[in-house]
């Protein structure tokens, strides 16, 4: 039924469909819409494909060529492969360091409709909200943009509008976009494997979530909350009365960007310092919180007086499950202390796959990565490097891992990064193992090992008290007949096709000898009408008889089955 309703739709968006399409043949994607056959579902014709033919940009890569076609078709695609950028189980990685690239700058919207948002979304005029407000947005971006404000208390606020209509735009290509991937799987075999639908799916949960402030301002809060006895750590104040689902009110932080080296030192700050507070706070929110920042690039960090770090931007958070944090520390611990065999279990269990074909080599992959690091210092060991190197090896095996650990993965390359550049000999590895055996040791904790059995034994409790009465219905259900076991066979789908396929033929191959046999007792036997002695009904049996043999024959040839 939602196909049917996405097809139906889609006729309302035909303006956009066309620039859609339009852009895709511009870069040399011609054959993608041809071959999807749009324009068949859309009843269009030809009219519909651009009359222009495009010079195919020769010189650039197909991976660049779709980086630009997101970039030319606006913040819905923009932030579609902003998302995709951390799955590199669906995506080669020349297209993940494409869309790497993508930049998420736009020009700012009028001020008109900034503050007729404000006003509408508030309920109060700009007059009666802030003591004064600056027209001048201090960031623009494809979804919102943030403009400094003050407050009748004194409060200095950063004021983040979502751009008008951005919902609408966002919902019609959703729409188009789910239109186009159920096609392209249908009429597309090389990108069936890709799975498009489902990652429109995701797409959508995500996009759906950032469009939200409500959702942010409970990620800023939640922050907040798990830092706010750590004093090297400053979280901005949410004003939740001056915040809706299209506005976000939060406290202006003047701070310095962690990637100005030359500004940190004049404002007395010392890097390596910050470089390591801020890794820990980093390794704090994956071990200890679960909860971590899943974008700390420079320009979401900045740093107070006293060497104090600010996150901003809470759009994009991951979550950890408690046992995901166990695995991971596993993993860390496993590569520090060279132990192949609980690596490769530790990630079969975060797959949910432990009965992987060619475990053995998979094992023996691993023993080779780990042996790579084996004698390296602890500093050269680059974590985000090695990171990369599992999650590739574990594509190659057809593992997957929950969504938030591609999260992770990118939180931690990213948080490198910014040490390394703060301090050359930075090493992440020194600060990750404490952590990791610390979460450790948490297993082997006393009240922790007592809350796991009290939980198990509540649940054996649930078992024993339901047991009888299950037995009793099983019996009742075996008395009155109703019960029914139903075996389903698996990998049996093939070979019935096959039996299907040689029956058919055996009785087409018997209708054919039947209607030669027959035609030719009608030959002989001399029935009118006649056409020069012969019997009309026994030629037209001979014909009928030719074309199914001729037909019989190219369909064995085409097949391959002489």
């Amino acid at each position: 039924m939602r196909k049917i309703g996405l097809i139906g739709r889609t006729y309302r968006h035909i303006n956009r469909y066309r620039e859609i399409i339009t852009v895709l043949f511009k870069h040399g994607f011609g054959d993608l819409i041809t071959s999807s056959q749009i324009e068949k579902y859309l009843d269009l014709g030809k009219k519909f494909i651009p009359k222009k033919k495009f010079e195919k940009m020769n010189s650039l890569s197909r991976w660049e060529r779709i980086r630009m076609v997101l970039e030319e078709l606006g913040p819905t695609f923009i932030k579609f492969g902003q998302i995709m950028s951390n799955r590199p189980d669906i995506l080669p990685e020349p297209l993940l360091m494409e869309l790497e690239k993508l930049q998420d700058s736009v020009p700012p919207m009028p001020n008109e409709e900034a503050e007729k948002m404000i006003e509408q979304e508030l309920g109060k005029p700009i007059s009666g909200l802030f003591k004064n407000i600056d027209t001048n947005p201090i960031a623009s971006a494809s979804i919102a943009q943030v403009y400094q404000a003050e407050l009748f208390s004194g409060e200095k606020v950063a004021v983040k509008v979502q751009r008008t209509g951005i919902q609408k735009i966002i919902e019609t290509d959703l729409e188009i976009m789910f239109h186009l991937s159920l096609l392209m799987e249908k009429h597309i075999k090389e990108i069936e494997i890709l799975n498009p639908v489902e990652m429109v799916k995701e797409f959508e949960r995500s996009i759906r979530k950032e469009i939200d402030f409500n959702i942010e301002a409970s990620h800023i809060e939640r922050f907040a909350r798990n830092f706010q006895a750590d004093m090297t750590i400053y979280v901005p104040e949410v004003y939740r009365d001056y915040s809706t689902k299209k506005i976000l009110t939060m406290e202006f932080i003047d701070g310095i960007k962690v990637s100005d080296l030359n500004a940190l030192r004049e404002a007395e700050n010392d890097p390596l310092l910050i470089a390591g507070q801020g890794c820990d706070l980093v390794l704090k929110q994956i071990f200890e919180h679960g909860f971590f920042h899943a974008d700390p690039h420079p320009g979401n960090i900045l740093i107070l007086k006293d060497n104090i770090t600010c996150f901003l931007d809470f759009g994009m958070m991951g979550t950890l499950l408690p046992k995901h944090q166990d695995y991971l520390g596993n993993i860390i611990v496993g590569v520090v202390n060279k132990e192949p065999k609980k690596i490769t279990e530790t990630l079969l269990h975060l797959s949910g796959n432990l009965n992987v074909e060619k475990r053995d080599l998979l094992e023996y992959r691993i023993s080779e990565l780990v042996n790579q690091y084996a004698y390296l210092p602890l500093k050269e060991i680059k974590v985000g490097e090695l990171i990369n190197k599992i999650i590739r090896m574990l594509i190659d095996f057809k593992l997957k891992l929950p969504s938030d650990i591609y999260l992770l993965s990118k939180a931690l390359i990213t948080i490198e990064g910014v040490g390394t550049k703060l301090d050359p000999d930075f090493d992440m590895v020194a600060h990750i193992e404490p952590f990791a055996k610390n979460l450790l040791k948490k297993r082997l904790d006393p009240v922790k090992l007592a809350k796991d059995l009290y939980s198990s034994m509540a649940e054996f409790r649930l078992l024993f008290k339901d047991f009888p009465f299950e037995i009793r219905e099983i019996i009742r259900q075996i008395k009155s007949g109703k019960l029914k076991i139903e075996f389903k066979h698996k990998g049996l789908e093939p070979m019935l096709a096959k039996h299907d396929q040689i029956s058919n033929r055996i009785a087409f191959a018997i209708v054919l000898a039947a209607l030669i046999i027959g035609s030719s007792l009608i030959v002989l036997s001399k029935i009118p009408p006649l056409w020069k002695g012969i019997p009309i009904i026994g030629i037209v049996g001979y014909i009928a008889a030719g074309i199914m043999g001729f037909w019989l024959l190219i369909s064995i040839l085409k097949h391959g089955n002489f």
